[in-house]
């Protein structure tokens, strides 16, 4: 039963973070959240050897690394009646260690069916959804989902896997592809139009091909905005893809130019100083909307700056490593940059229990874990 938990861990959490994001299962998530997160730091107590098997692994350094500068923080700025931040620290440290020991033990599931699990998942969820609310184009559609761009982060997500599939593709295959994109403009995030436009140029690249889709997409585009829907090419339209961010910017900015050497502290993930934002507009300021501003926020610009160097370089390293691959890896690429895209206008990142971005962190390790094992090889 410990083996299982322990080669399906990423599975487990990310259910639970899609748990978390329906309204009626969000108080049961909660509970399981902290369950799981205490049953494997349980774990890791009680297995010092497997800590030194894995987690110093070569292929999940950046983890070590990032444990290793939280730990530094926390011991110079931070005391033990934190509680808030104890929990973060605690939190991310078993967060990294399930991502590393799931791909470590059970390499070969998420190499060959993870990514159509995810499929699958996401497949259910959108099925209950029409279930319950089939009005699909009268409003930003959502589902069960409680925030329609958490629906548009697992339905774009589960159209770039699928359209990369190299798998057989027959007509169930086109029906899912047409409702997964069908839903993910539908939610009216604008971040669709940036996740289908990834998934195109990972596709295909600058070609002959996409300029063709290009061209095609321009007279979808302009024959939605002429519909009285809110779908996220409208939105896109009407208001530009950081129409609403800009003073959530200017506002996190204001944040970290009080703290900007040392910053707010671990628990302070996704801040802004509420004292700073007029009544009128407090409740349109929930966070930064910004993972490279939330985390400089978060640390300070020079343990925040380290932060950001570390994965960006990274992210860069494995992609210039498998940017010609025609394998499952370029599916992860896609997961990867699409984070690193979409932290620009969401707060990825930075969170624990955010879907997103631990498909970020389990690409980036992923990834890794791979180029190591092909340079082993060689």
């Amino acid at each position: 039963m410990i083996k299982w938990l322990l080669k399906y861990s990423v599975v487990i959490f990310l259910l639970n973070t899609i748990l978390l994001s329906i309204d009626f299962t969000i108080s049961f998530a909660n509970q399981l959240f902290f369950v799981i997160m205490a049953m494997y730091a349980l774990f890791l107590i009680m297995n010092p050897r497997l800590i030194k098997t894995v987690i110093f692994h070569k292929s999940f350094n950046l983890f070590l690394v990032l444990n290793f500068i939280n730990i530094f923080y926390f011991v110079v700025f931070h005391s033990f009646n934190d509680i808030e931040a104890i929990k973060y620290l605690l939190a991310r440290i078993v967060q990294f260690s399930i991502i590393s020991i799931s791909i470590y033990f059970n390499y070969n599931f998420y190499k060959d069916n993870f990514l159509d699990f995810l499929v699958n998942v996401v497949s259910f969820v959108i099925f209950i959804s029409l279930l319950y609310n089939i009005d699909v184009f009268s409003d930003r559609y959502s589902g069960i989902i409680w925030n329609p761009n958490t629906l548009c982060s697992f339905t774009s997500i589960a159209f770039g896997i699928l359209f990369l599939n190299k798998k057989t593709k027959n007509s169930f295959y086109f029906f899912r592809l047409i409702i997964l994109f069908l839903i993910t403009i539908a939610t009216g995030s604008r971040g669709a139009i940036v996740a289908i436009t990834l998934v195109f140029l990972f596709k295909y690249g600058v070609t002959y091909r996409n300029i063709f889709y290009s061209v095609i997409g321009l007279v979808f585009y302009f024959i939605v905005v002429d519909l009285q829907f809110d779908t996220s090419i409208n939105r896109f339209a009407s208001q530009a893809l950081f129409h609403d961010r800009v003073l959530q910017y200017q506002y996190a900015y204001e944040t970290l130019m009080q703290k900007p050497f040392i910053g707010f502290g671990l628990d302070k993930y996704a801040y802004i100083n509420t004292a700073l934002i007029p009544d009128h507009l407090i409740m349109y300021n929930i966070s930064a909307h910004n993972g490279y501003l939330a985390i400089l926020t978060q640390y300070g610009v020079v343990i925040g700056g380290v932060i950001l160097y570390f994965i960006l370089s990274k992210s860069l390293l494995v992609f210039n490593y498998f940017r010609t691959s025609k394998k499952i890896e370029k599916t992860y690429l896609f997961i990867l940059f699409y984070a690193l895209f979409a932290s620009i206008y969401e707060t990825m990142l930075t969170g624990i229990n955010e879907f997103h971005t631990i498909l970020f962190w389990f690409s980036l390790a992923y990834l890794s874990f791979v180029k190591n094992r092909n340079e082993l090889k060689s």
